[in-house]
Parts: C-alpha cells; sequence; structure tokens
C-alpha cells in the first residue's frame, strides 16, 4: 500500500522546469529521504505533496486522495515541521498546540488527552506550562513535532529537521523521529543534507537533481553500488606484496607507493583478511590496514557531481508563507 504515488508530476516557472514527469511510490509507514543540492526540485515536490502549490500537469495522490481534487482532505490528513521556526515563544508548549488543534478541528473531548500524548511522545510532559521562549533549540524541533502530529496525520512532513543544531541534539531528534514512525505508525518523508542523519534514518532514499530522480533505494543498496571499497595497507613492502595479490579477482584497483599499497577491493571488510592472509604467506609485515567503505555522501557526490550544502530559508517555506499572504 502507498501512502504517495505520483504520476508524470511536473511544476514548471517560465522557462525552468522545478520537476520533471516525477513518478514516485512511497509505501505506507516508510521513512522515506529526499537528497538534493540548492535547486534540485526537492522543496517543490514537498510543496505540491503539501498542496502549497499545484503541479504543472501530471497528477499525485497523497493518503488516498487526489493533492488537487482533494486538497482539504490532504491537508487534514498530513503534519507538517518546517525548517524554519513557526510556534510562538510568547505562548506555552501546551498553549501552542492547543491552538493548532482548534486550527485542525480536534474535537475538545479529546483535544487535553492528544496534547498529553504528543508531549510526553517528544518528551516535553514536564515542560508543557512552560513559555516557549525559554526552550533550548533541540525542545523547540520536539514541540514543532508534536503540532504537526496533534490532529493524528498519516504523513509527516520534515523538512531539514535538525538544520542548527548541535551534534548531541541531532542524535535525540534522531530518536524521537524513529519513536514516530514506530509508535505513531507514521509514513515520513523528510528532507535532510545531513547524509549521516539520511543513512540513519531513511528505510528510502531518492536523489533528486534538476526535478529528476537520479536514483532511488535502500542506503545500504545505493552504497553497495559503488565501485568498492578503498584499502589501504602500510608495509615496508608493498610492490613484493602487490606481485602476490595480483590476479585476485576481489581486487579492482591496485598502486604501489613508498610505504603503501592503496587497493579498490569489493566487500572491503571481508577482503581485508585474506590481504592480511596473503602477506603473511608471502613473509611480508604489514605496519597497519585502513577500510575506507563508501558513504552516502560518496553516492551524492557519484549521482549529482556536485556538494550537497546548508540552505538558507528553503524555498518550501517561501512558498508557504507566500500562500498564507494570499489568503
Amino acid at each position: 500500500m502507498y501512502a504517495i504515488e505520483t504520476t508524470n508530476l511536473t511544476k514548471k516557472y517560465k522557462t525552468l522546469t522545478a520537476v520533471n514527469n516525477l513518478n514516485l511510490k512511497v509505501e505506507t509507514g516508510k521513512i522515506f529521504g529526499l537528497l538534493g543540492p540548492n535547486g534540485a526540485g526537492k522543496s517543490t515536490i514537498l510543496s505540491m505533496l503539501c498542496t502549497i502549490v499545484n503541479p504543472t500537469s501530471g497528477s499525485a495522490i497523497v493518503n488516498g486522495y487526489d493533492i488537487i481534487k482533494d486538497s482539504a482532505r490532504v491537508r487534514q490528513s498530513i503534519g507538517i515541521v518546517f525548517q524554519s521556526i513557526s510556534v510562538d515563544d510568547r505562548l506555552t508548549a501546551r498553549e501552542n498546540l492547543r491552538f493548532h488543534a482548534m486550527l485542525y478541528d480536534v474535537p475538545s473531548k479529546i483535544m487535553g488527552r492528544r496534547i498529553r500524548e504528543v508531549l510526553k511522545l517528544v518528551g516535553l510532559e514536564d515542560r508543557a506550562d512552560s513559555l516557549v521562549r525559554t526552550f533550548s533549540g533541540g525542545m523547540v524541533r520536539r514541540l514543532e513535532m508534536a503540532r504537526g502530529l496533534i490532529h493524528n496525520p498519516e504523513i509527516l512532513f520534515l523538512d531539514e529537521p535538525t538544520i542548527g543544531l548541535d551534534p548531541q541534539t541531532r542524535e535525540h531528534i534522531w530518536d524521537y523521529i524513529k519513536t514516530l514512525a514506530q509508535e505513531e505508525k507514521l509514513t515520513i518523508i523528510m528532507t535532510t543534507h545531513y547524509m549521516d542523519e539520511a543513512d540513519l534514518l531513511c528505510n528510502d532514499i531518492a536523489i533528486i537533481d534538476h526535478g529528476i530522480i537520479k536514483v532511488r533505494d535502500t542506503p545500504e543498496h545505493l552504497k553497495s553500488f559503488l565501485a568498492g571499497d578503498n584499502i589501504i595497507v602500510r608495509t615496508k613492502y608493498p610492490d613484493k606484496l602487490a606481485t602476490g595479490l595480483s590476479g585476485q579477482d576481489y581486487i579492482l584497483q591496485m598502486q604501489a607507493s613508498q610505504d603503501r599499497l592503496s587497493l579498490n577491493v569489493k566487500q572491503g571488510s571481508m577482503n581485508a583478511v585474506r590481504i592480511i592472509n596473503s602477506a603473511q604467506d608471502l613473509h611480508i609485515a604489514v605496519d597497519s590496514i585502513d577500510i575506507d567503505e563508501p558513504t552516502l555522501h560518496d553516492v551524492f557526490l557519484h549521482h549529482t557531481g556536485r556538494q550537497i550544502r546548508e540552505e538558507g530559508e528553503d524555498n518550501f517555506i517561501s512558498m508557504y508563507k507566500r500562500k498564507r499572504r494570499g489568503r
């Protein structure tokens, strides 16, 4: 069953094609990551799926609702956590959640219980009546997640959920995201420029560039498709070791230098042992061996040829604000 399904979804701005014939299916209950450099089209995709902007052509179904014909139902069934802070710091956490619950017509008889539930879910129940201006950055992000969940959405959109947070707080937010997916049975769609974040959290990833999906798969499969792992063996006899290893089918490339042998190999962790065993058979002392396995960052560079960069205010937020002003 699919939470999101798009068919040739396209968005053009005059001569610019921001999203080009996007065909995408996201399974219910998965954490799905959209990765791409600035201007890749990921923000435009979010904006269309959240009914903030209409597509130029094509269609999309979100939670079983058409984003054009049933836009109100789509909005009712999703939650959004924006990149920029959007809670009111002059209100308490409980007041922020109550205001949002009223906007989404959460019944008054269950509103109090639901507020307590989401505050507990994000670990803020003891700060329910504290002013948000007294919160740390990580606490604010958690409150925004609670706000996005108050009306029991089936899909939660997270736009750069840990941007600007310190490493320890980021890891705490990761734990909460995983908890949300498991306990709330949510489908989560997230954008991020942190490769470690996408690697850790996402069941599935699409790398987007120039409005087109370049590749899509699990993080592990994406990394395994790269040429191989890099191994550096430090030894006094790199040429002799290279000669002894010549012809091995697991070695893709090999280069000896003054005090080291650099290799590109299949399944580096497993074949490093074979390299060490071969060195022992040749009576060659190995001083050290380092394995550099491909990362998601390597995958990103391979498919886009560009570094991913931190963004200022995201186009997704800008389009949302323009739409709100136009109401």
